[in-house]
Parts: structure tokens; sequence; C-alpha cells
């Protein structure tokens, strides 16, 4: 069965307007993020050089004031303090330069700038990891280790967080975004499949905010309008019709048996007055409003229902291989309009050639929550490029059915009262001969 490949393949406005403000809002953040390290990296690491410049200059101050003895024990009262340590310099010291990336050096040259060209700034001194700042006092070299929390660049993890938390106000404020501009499209989707569906009674808000929805909501429910009342012209007038044509027809039939005395005209005549009956309810049946009652059907008794109607075994004979717990979502009488226009097409048009007589089998296949139903005569068939067209009202497929008596509206009621049920109608040939009708509904469970 043929299938609407846009609707798997598709990507719907709503997420497609998702990803484009995501990834617009995500750029955002990526250049917010940059544009913050570049400014904010500076002036944190003269900040940070000059906290502990301050540090050293206080240190280097302290000793400096006092004398031999003093100094010794003012060091040793400096190096029990947590967050400052002040130890003299060893001719053997080992220490690593302080300078390992763009921070590192930035916060080293502030240092040696404000302490002097004289100043060492390492990361490690003897094994011991830290802040370390060497400076001179009176010939002596002392090492200073400060904190080394304010003068450490901002690492991963902290820019991790800030990232995530970004990321997910995008993401978030993306699908709000996204949601309030596509209400009105969905709104008028929904509005839109309602109408399809026959009711005419669906309207939009004309009081919207954004003048252009208010324009098309005002279009969309003028046209509704329109067509409520177009819908109730033409069922006043398809009972007018109904009517007129009816009255003058029973007459007719009133007077031929009344009046023609030629038996044989008599049976002529009430032929062509019933085929003008039938014709008229081919016409009343093509032209019916599409609301539809969806319940479950019993398929097997809609079958049997529908072939009793066909008693002739001289003209057609209907055998269903349907099995009887079988039932669908359908509506019961345009099911069974559906059964009964397919008997009435196999019975003028698929008659075999030798026999003269239409056999029609009805037989059943499951897929998935799908039931397809095939209806089957074993008559000529029709040319393959012609069987698109068989739905086509007032369109016969061949010479034969052209001459056949008819409306050639029996395949149109079919595909129209499939769509009206969801379902979808193929018609194809028979690879042994015929034409074969699948008719594809959901299955139901009772």
């Amino acid at each position: 069965m043929a299938e609407d490949r846009h609707g798997f393949l598709g990507v719907s406005l709503f997420w497609r307007t998702f990803a484009l403000l995501a990834l617009l809002l995500a750029s955002g953040v990526a250049a917010w993020v940059g544009t913050l390290r570049a400014l904010e990296l500076e002036p944190r690491a003269i900040q940070a050089a000059q906290q502990t410049a301050s540090l050293v200059n206080l240190s280097r101050a302290a000793l400096r004031q006092a004398d031999g003895i003093n100094r010794l024990t003012l060091i040793k009262g400096l190096s029990s303090q947590r967050d400052v340590r002040v130890q003299p310099a060893e001719p053997g010291d080992r220490w690593e330069p302080f300078e390992t990336d763009r921070f590192s050096r930035l916060v080293g040259d502030q240092l040696k700038s404000v302490l002097g060209p004289g100043t060492r700034v390492a990361r490690e001194l003897n094994g011991e990891r830290g802040l370390w700042v060497g400076f001179s006092i009176d010939g002596d070299l002392y090492w200073v280790q400060a904190d080394t929390g304010h003068t450490a660049a901002l690492n991963m993890t902290t820019w991790g967080v800030w990232i995530s938390i970004a990321l997910i106000s995008t993401l978030l404020g993306s699908g709000l975004i996204a949601r309030l501009i596509n209400r009105p499209l969905k709104n008028l989707s929904f509005a839109a499949s309602r109408i399809r569906g026959g009711d005419l009674d669906s309207r939009l808000d004309e009081n919207t905010l954004t003048s252009e929805i208010r324009e098309v909501n005002r279009g969309f429910n003028r046209m509704a309008r329109e067509l409520a009342r177009v819908e109730e012209d033409r069922a006043v007038m398809l009972a007018g019709i109904s009517h007129d044509l009816r009255t003058p027809l029973a007459r007719l039939r009133l007077e031929t048996e009344m009046s023609v005395e030629d038996d044989e005209a008599k049976r002529a005549m009430a032929n062509d007055i019933d085929q003008l009956d039938a014709i008229i309810d081919k016409f009343m049946d093509y032209a019916r409003p599409g609301e539809t009652q969806m319940v479950p059907v019993h398929v097997a008794a809609l079958i049997d229902r529908e072939a009793s109607a066909f008693r002739d075994p001289n003209q057609i004979k209907i055998v269903s291989k349907v099995p009887r717990d079988l039932h669908v979502l359908a509506d019961d009488i345009e099911l069974g309009r559906v059964f009964g226009n397919l008997f009435e097409n196999a019975r003028r048009y698929g008659r075999g050639t030798y026999t003269g007589v239409a056999e029609v089998v009805v037989s059943y296949v499951k897929t998935g929550p799908w039931a397809i139903l095939s209806v089957r005569d074993h008559g000529q068939g029709v040319a393959p490029d012609k069987l698109p067209q068989l739905t086509t009202p007032f369109f016969r497929g061949d010479a034969a059915r052209t001459a056949a008596t008819g409306a050639g509206l029996g395949l149109a009621i079919v595909d129209k009262a499939m769509h009206r049920m969801a379902g979808q109608l193929e018609l194809a040939n028979a690879p042994e001969g015929g034409l074969i009708a699948h008719l594809r509904l959901k299955r139901a469970n009772v």
C-alpha cells in the first residue's frame, strides 16, 4: 500500500524552529564565554599579583625593621601561619618558574614589575608546591609562600558548570520560544483538520496580539463560515432534488402499470425507471456529507448482509473468507455502502467470459494494526494505465463499461467513503485475472 513518506521524513516546524533558536543561542553563549575569558583574565591576574605583592611587601618591611635575633623569631612566628610562610633562601634550593600559561605569566610579570626586577616567582620550591616569591634584604635572600587560591585561573570544572547552566537555559528558552511561535500554526492546523473532518463550526481567535496571525485567523473564520453556508445550501438542494425527481418517477411507474398493456414494454419501462432511481441514489451517496461514526464493526456479518441483496445466482456469486471474529474500526453504514458498491461493480463489469457469472471472493490479511480486506472478481480486469482513473467520477475503464448502464460513481463513492473512515482503497489487476480492491482499515479490539 502506498504510504505518505512526508510524515516519516519531514521535520515538524516546532523542532526546526527549536533547533535554529538553540543553535543561535548556543553560538551566543560560546561567544559570550570566549569574550568573558578574554576580558576577565588580565584584571584578575593584576588583582592577584597586587594582593601577593602587598603580602610580600608587608613581610619584607617587618623583616627589615627587626634585628638579627628578632628577625629569626619573626620568621618562626610567620612560618607558623597557615596562609603565609617566610623562610631564608639556601644555596641549594631547587625551584621551578611559576609562569606556565597566559594567566601565570601575567601574574609573574606583574609581581616583578611591582617588587623589582630581581624578584623570583616559583610554583614549586624544594618539592613543595605553592606560590613562592623570592626577595632580598640587605643582601640576604628570603622566600615568601602565599596562598595560591586567588592566583589560580578558573578551572575547567567551574567553566563546565557555567556553560552547562547556560546551555540548559538555552534549551529551555528555545523550547518556550518555539512553542510560542508555533502555537498559532498548531491551532490553525488543528482547526483545518476539524473542518476537513466535517466540523464546520471550528473558529480561531481573532483578537490575538500578532497582526499577521490575526488576519490569517479572520480569513480562516470567513472561509469556515462560507463553507458552512455552502454545506447547508447543498443539503437543502440535495433534499429538493431527491424529492423533485422521485415524485415524477413514482407517477411514471403508476401510469406504466395502469396504462401500458404490452407486458414487454411495461417491463422495459419499469427497468428504465428503476435505473433512474438507482442513479439518483448514486448521486445522493456521492454528495452525502462526510459525517462518520467510528465504531467496531463485525465484518463477516456486514458482508453477509450486503451480499444478501444480490440474490440472483445467474448474475453474481459471493464467497466470503473473512474470519467470523474480525472487527474493524469503521462506520457501519459507510462500510456497508463500500461493499455494496464493490459487489454491484463486480456484477456489472466482472462477469466471467464463459460463465457470464460474476464470481466474487472476499479475503482478509492482517498487517500490524491494520486489516486489509480484498474484494476480487474474475472478469477481464482493466488496462493498467486506466487503474488510477477508476475512482474518478463518471469514468469507465473500457468500451464495455462505457456501454454498461450506471452512473459511473460506484468506485468514486467507495474511495470517498474509505477516506471518511481514515482508510485506504487500492485497485489492482489480480495475477490470475480480474479486478481486485484492497480495503485498508484499522482493526478493532473487541
